[in-house]
């Protein structure tokens, strides 16, 4: 056998058939120069709270440096549900439908492995988080994109959700406020798609992790809707909100045979979340609401210059309703999404993210989070600015 054969045959199939992320490359292209202001990481600028910070180190000075229980510390799992109940009038058992995870990125991947069987099909609402087809691939389902655009806010419609189902379909991906768009979608929306979801027997993976950083109003559940809680896989975690991104820690809900199965993967690889970061966590739920209104306050100002600024430039920004990402067209510069970026990195030295590498709809934009000071976000806009001019031309 040759060197090449060997090389070949021992990597998974499924991982070789992945894509490296798109953010990363940029990213790593970025990390190479000087003077680069990026407005493509999607973390908070803040730093996390002092008292959520203390919890954490007073846990580790009392000893608290065990595994915890598999699912998370029961105090933090009860927090979660008084929190859920309270926020978005959703009741779950902190007994037996909560799991603390490393991450939200890890409860979507346990939740896919848990109810995919090989050649089931989900249901992936594009633009999209970079990580979703790909874990659906690595659990053995095949992901089947529907494009959301620009023209109807990035919302999915009852329609295009059912003329994607087939016999396959057992499952569909929704992220509402969503990366990379900052689309929300309202009660009204969301119940059109529920009919559609529960009429067809599917299981939904609801990604809530921006449900805060919502500008108008109060996020909605699609876990609320009508006979959707016993379809639905919640998934939220401590990170956008909270400015806990390095702490990796999220959380999911579901029925109990879901989570059950999720808690029987977690505990094979993972065993537990970091019992520090819990009482940290635990500390930002019960105390932390403050703080979080603080720093939505304060996207919502920067999010407004953002989108007024890019209007003034010339390309069409939508006014995202939550998250911290403004989602622009570049069409009219006769560019690529890739090209924008790439030209964008080498000449300006601003860095963003291309929209294709969300998936389809993405095409033709770029996502620039703003979760970042007002003076970077001035000097990298005027500098966008003066490179559409240069592309105009």
């Amino acid at each position: 056998m040759t060197s090449s054969t060997s090389q070949r045959t021992r990597l998974s199939t499924r991982v070789q058939s992945i894509q490296p992320s798109g953010i990363r490359r940029f990213f790593d292209l970025a990390s190479k120069m000087e003077n680069i202001i990026s407005l493509g990481v999607g973390e908070p600028d803040f730093v996390t709270p002092w008292n959520v910070r203390e919890a954490s180190i007073s846990s580790m000075e009392r000893g608290f440096t065990a595994y915890s229980a598999n699912a998370g510390i029961i105090e933090l799992r009860e927090a979660i549900s008084r929190y859920l109940y309270e926020r978005f009038h959703i009741g779950y058992d902190p007994e037996s439908e909560i799991l603390v995870t490393v991450g939200a990125s890890e409860a979507i991947d346990i939740g896919m492995r848990a109810i995919i069987d090989e050649g089931d099909e989900v249901i992936v609402v594009e633009p999209s988080f970079v990580s979703y087809a790909p874990l659906v691939t690595m659990a053995g389902g095949v992901p089947v994109p529907v494009g959301t655009h620009i023209d109807t806010d990035f919302q999915v419609t009852p329609a295009q959700i059912e003329a994607a189902i087939t016999p396959r379909t057992k499952a569909i991906i929704l992220c509402f406020p969503n990366n990379p768009t900052g689309s929300i979608m309202g009660k009204e929306e969301l119940e059109a798609v529920a009919k559609v979801i529960s009429g067809n027997d599917l299981i939904v993976f609801s990604d809530e992790i921006y449900a805060e950083l919502t500008y108008d109003g109060t996020h909605v559940s699609l876990a609320s809707m009508d006979g959707m809680r016993e379809r639905t896989v919640l998934i939220s975690g401590f990170s956008k909100a909270f400015a806990m991104t390095g702490w990796r820690l999220g959380y999911v809900c579901a029925p109990d045979d879901i989570l059950s199965a999720m808690l029987k993967i977690h505990q094979y690889s993972l065993m537990c979340a970091p019992t520090m970061a819990q009482h940290g966590a635990l500390e930002a739920l019960e105390t932390g609401m403050d703080d979080v209104h603080r720093m939505v306050q304060s996207y919502r100002q920067r999010r407004n210059f953002v989108v007024k600024t890019f209007t003034e430039i010339g390309l069409t920004c939508p006014m995202p309703g939550g998250a911290f990402y403004a989602f622009p067209s570049v069409k009219e510069t006769g560019l690529t999404s890739e090209e924008f970026a790439e030209r964008l990195l080498m000449e300006e030295h601003v860095a963003v993210v291309p929209g294709n590498v969300f998936g389809e709809g993405g095409e033709g934009h770029i996502r620039c989070s703003y979760a970042t000071s007002m003076e970077h976000l001035e000097t990298a806009l005027e500098r966008i600015g003066r490179f559409v001019q240069k592309c105009k031309q």
